[in-house]
């Protein structure tokens, strides 16, 4: 078995460095197992995979083994020879693993023997020992003896003293500068900033129910009757047909229609996301419809626009503190606790003015595996003042006031209300908040 990195004590070539590999790959694979138990792996399946073998090949001597293409093969099962520049599969899952150790070595309560880090432009894993911390090898430890010079004790002991005083020091100032590092920044550039962990462009994904519209022979069949009329496709686009209510229709003179549905209020939404995002300096891409899929919010971050009407959002919420429910046809925002609150909306298709309900969500570990942020509402209005809040800096700074100092590094669920006058959102309040 072969071990690239060493404990300071290894020695190559001495008789039991057979037994000290065995010792080290032990305790390697200890750590694993509690790293992908840990909260940041063990519901994101594809982080688990991944991490689980590049250490174990690490361990079993085929670090050579580890290149792109490799990986994409063997553990996601594309093609021998797949385009790796147009598939970042790879690369983009190494990204959400180096952001998940980092969180998982952050939050650890505990000194770990041995830290398992990924180097960046690398998927060859590293294991760095602290120093002395276990003796791998079969011999006893030389303890000093009992006769020894007690100045020398002292020495020791001041050397010790001064060392922890220097490190005491030293993170100190590390903590008091990282600290002023975050606080320099803006809460739009903290709420936004897990999505630089990866390379990939962040998805603004709207939906796009199914719509039905009038066949060309119904518009005909009415044209008969009024001759000036819905005569070419501009009219057709962009006038009512005007049947009378009680007028019959075979089901055969409708038609889905692929090129309508985007939702107002959603594209309102996804058009402030999008600019934020070019302002921040990442790229970002705007998918419709069935043009992405649960494939794709597993490999990249995303922006979920809209509540019902989007089959995504329904099904990551449903275990969230609030939620989305329909009871009874009618469309509310539920917190899932004994005696929670409930939030409806009054608006109505054909009202312009009410009051219109939205949630906020931001998930560091959505079921996707990815930093996933939901902006929707009740209604299109509701929609469109959740992408105005996670997209305007004033609003986000008044909204995130009430939330505790360490928000970047938790998960977020807001309740927003908005105000509609003539059928415009107004400035979203918030009405609630959770934080995990």
């Amino acid at each position: 078995m072969s071990f690239a990195v060493q404990h300071p004590s290894h020695t190559p070539n001495s008789p039991d460095s057979g037994q000290e590999d065995a010792n080290q790959a032990r305790i390697v694979l200890q750590e694993l197992d509690r790293i992908l138990k840990s909260r940041f792996f063990k519901n994101a399946v594809r982080s688990r995979q991944f991490l689980e073998y590049i250490v174990r090949h690490k361990l079993d001597g085929h670090a050579e083994q580890l290149k792109e293409r490799t990986i994409g093969t063997e553990l996601f099962q594309r093609s021998p020879g797949y385009a790796t520049g147009d598939d970042p599969v790879v690369r983009v899952q190494a990204g959400e693993v180096r952001r998940r150790l980092q969180q998982y070595y952050q939050s650890a309560t505990e000194r770990s023997v041995v830290r398992i880090e990924l180097p960046v432009g690398s998927y060859a894993p590293q294991f760095h020992w602290l120093p002395d911390a276990v003796d791998f090898s079969a011999e006893p430890v030389n303890r000093p003896s009992p006769q020894a010079p007690r100045v020398r004790s002292n020495l020791r002991l001041s050397l010790i003293v001064a060392l922890c005083l220097i490190f005491a020091v030293g993170a100190g100032l590390f903590f008091v500068n990282s600290r002023q590092k975050v606080e320099q920044q803006s809460r739009v550039e903290q709420f936004w900033a897990p999505v630089f962990a990866t390379q990939q462009p962040v998805l603004i994904c709207l939906a796009k129910p199914i719509v039905y519209r009038p066949t060309l022979e119904l518009y005909k069949r009415y044209s008969r009757s009024h001759p000036d009329r819905f005569q070419t496709e501009v009219e057709r686009s962009n006038q009512i047909l005007p049947l009378g209510g009680n007028e019959k229709l075979a089901w055969s003179e409708l038609m889905p229609y692929p090129d309508y549905g985007v939702a107002v209020g959603d594209a309102y939404a996804a058009v402030r996301v999008s600019a934020l995002l070019g302002k921040l300096g990442k790229p970002s891409q705007v998918r419709i419809g069935t043009n992405y899929s649960f494939e794709d919010l597993r490999n990249s971050p995303a922006v979920i626009m809209g509540a019902f009407n989007n089959k995504w959002t329904m099904q990551i919420t449903p275990g969230l503190h609030f939620a989305f429910v329909e009871v009874n046809g009618e469309y509310m925002i539920r917190e899932q606790v004994a005696g929670g609150r409930v939030w409806h909306s009054n608006l109505r298709q054909s009202q312009q003015f009410g009051d219109d309900y939205a949630i906020v969500a931001r998930l560091l570990d959505s079921k996707t595996g990815q930093f996933t942020i939901i902006a929707a509402g009740l209604t299109g209005s509701g929609t469109q003042s959740a992408g105005e809040f996670v997209s305007n800096p004033d609003f986000l700074e008044r909204g995130l006031r009430g939330f505790p100092p360490d928000w970047q590094k938790k998960n977020m669920e807001l309740v927003l209300q908005t105000s509609v006058t003539d059928s415009t959102a107004g400035p979203p309040q918030v009405l609630a908040s959770y934080s995990w």
